[in-house]
């Protein structure tokens, strides 16, 4: 059986941490941010990392 794939696009959008944690950046900071408070957009510009939850599933795609 060959070689399973890696999403391209997910291997862009998430990297792993030194302790294997998955990395990722928030949403909602591309357009219209007229309407968005300062705070909210510096808040926005950190990374954070993914949820318990989806995690395998993203190790999974990036890998």
């Amino acid at each position: 059986m060959p070689k399973m794939k890696s999403n391209r696009g997910a291997s862009k959008s998430f990297r792993t941490t030194g302790s294997g944690k998955v990395k990722r950046n928030k949403a909602y900071k591309s357009h219209i941010l007229t309407s968005k408070a300062k705070k909210r957009k510096r808040a926005l510009r950190k990374s954070t990392l993914v949820s318990k939850a989806d995690e395998k599933r993203v190790k999974i795609m990036i890998q």
